[in-house]
């Protein structure tokens, strides 16, 4: 294997060295987020009126966690450490449940979180060479904008396609040869299918790799569009409170993925105790941002689980990994008692080779019980529309399903294209048992 590096010194540092510049940075971050409203009051309350107060990792627990709410409270200038004068861009989140929240960035910010985008595409071997296909939305969501950046600082031929157009996105890749591109996994499914209704044939296409990211896929999921497109895939991690796209990224070797600890010190903690837990542990993923000057965020509980890996990756980087994101603890389905993540649910799935790229999850009553209804579309080669073939796959996969999540799941099979098809985030959940919805 041969590792291709974009900031080789920082990424091999040693653990003493890297810890070291970690707690000189978390130090300087909290001195700088002692200047916003919400943490002067907050650390003053915890008794942290410096960076000074924290003189080991063991001292991190003095510093109260930030949640969600917090950030929706401090809206709109809560969390600001910089007169508005040095602000160059804001993200906020749709605020479609409630209050929005706001991230600023100085032009320091800007420039440091493309170059951690640049560094997680580098470590896959992106270089100048490839041209890049951004599928993602632009915009104030960050996932578009995040990889744009760093893309541009790698030296990549952008194609700022944006989400969504799929007709016009494989014409693209057509003409520009586009080697590289970056969408939801979901996406990525639904572009495959669509490449012979254009007339096209994946010998048409130059794709070598893509960059997945923006919703919680499973292992099954990556394979499958590998199969299908005959590329690497790789998982990345982020988050708006976190800047977006560059907190964590898979390189060449596939071992999960690095989480850049030179700017963001993690922690996994139990999301009921919020005790920490040590490393192969599966726990809520706490982050830490050591680099923003706009917008400076200590101890943000992302509520996404994962597990700290332990080893050295054999890229030879010595930046910590986190395995794949396998939910969201305020995701968890709670069917009849039992507790369910959808992502075991599409890992079964996606084992299936007669499944196809398309699935929902619905919840609804049946008297006054839950009831759970997986529906997937059948690959297109399976589906003869031959009953007995399409029962003995129904009846297959109830077996596996209730094997995997001890609940006994109604199994619906689809025609390809019948499911709903999203270009954004995929919405996998629909509960209707309080009429309600949620994704």
């Amino acid at each position: 294997m041969s590792a291709v590096f974009w900031e080789k010194e920082v990424e091999t540092l040693c653990r003493e060295k890297l810890e070291a510049l970690q707690l000189q940075r978390l130090r300087a971050t909290i001195d700088q987020a002692l200047k916003t409203p919400f943490y002067k009051k907050r650390l003053s309350q915890a008794g942290v009126l410096s960076g000074n107060d924290i003189a080991s990792f063991g001292d991190v627990r003095k510093i109260p966690y930030t949640t969600k709410d917090d950030l929706r409270q401090g809206f709109p200038y809560g969390f600001l450490a910089v007169n508005t004068d040095d602000v160059i861009r804001l993200h906020t989140s749709s605020g479609t449940t409630g209050t929005p929240t706001a991230v600023y960035h100085t032009r320091d910010d800007i420039a440091r979180w493309a170059n951690l985008c640049a560094r997680s595409l580098a470590a896959t071997g992106a270089s100048q060479r490839d041209v890049f296909q951004n599928m993602m939305t632009y915009g104030l969501f960050t996932g578009g904008l995040g990889l744009h950046y760093g893309a541009e600082l790698l030296g990549m031929m952008v194609i700022p396609s944006g989400s969504g157009n799929t007709p016009r996105q494989l014409q693209l890749m057509r003409h520009f040869r586009t080697t590289a591109v970056h969408a939801t996994p979901s996406y990525l499914l639904h572009l495959f299918g669509e490449i012979e209704k254009e007339g096209l044939t994946l010998s048409d296409l130059c794709l070598t790799k893509a960059y997945v990211g923006a919703e919680p896929h499973s292992e099954g999921i990556r394979r499958k569009i590998e199969s299908l497109f005959g590329i690497d895939v790789y998982n990345s991690y982020g988050l708006s409170e976190m800047n977006g796209p560059g907190v964590a990224f898979e390189c060449i070797a596939k071992e999960c993925m690095h989480v850049w600890e030179d700017s963001y010190y993690a922690e996994i903690v139990d999301p009921g105790t919020l005790e920490a837990l040590g490393p192969g542990r599966e726990g809520e993923l706490v982050l830490t941002a050591l680099t923003r000057q706009a917008t400076p965020i200590l101890r943000y509980r992302t509520r996404d689980l994962t597990v700290i890996e332990e080893g050295q990756c054999a890229c030879g980087r010595t930046h910590r990994r986190i395995a794949r994101i396998k939910g969201r603890s305020d995701d968890m389905i709670i069917v009849n008692g039992v507790n369910i993540f959808p992502s075991q649910i599409e890992a079964v799935l996606m084992r299936v080779p007669e499944v196809g790229t398309n699935y929902q999850i619905y919840l609804d009553k049946q008297a006054s019980l839950d009831r759970l209804t997986v529906k997937t579309e059948v690959a297109p080669e399976a589906f003869t529309g031959e009953f007995v073939a399409l029962e003995k796959l129904r009846n297959h996969l109830k077996h596996l399903l209730k094997s995997e999540i001890l609940v006994n799941p109604v199994v619906e099979l689809h025609e390809p294209g019948a499911l709903p098809v999203s270009t954004g985030k995929a919405v996998r959940v629909v509960d209707q048992r309080n009429e309600a919805y949620c994704g």
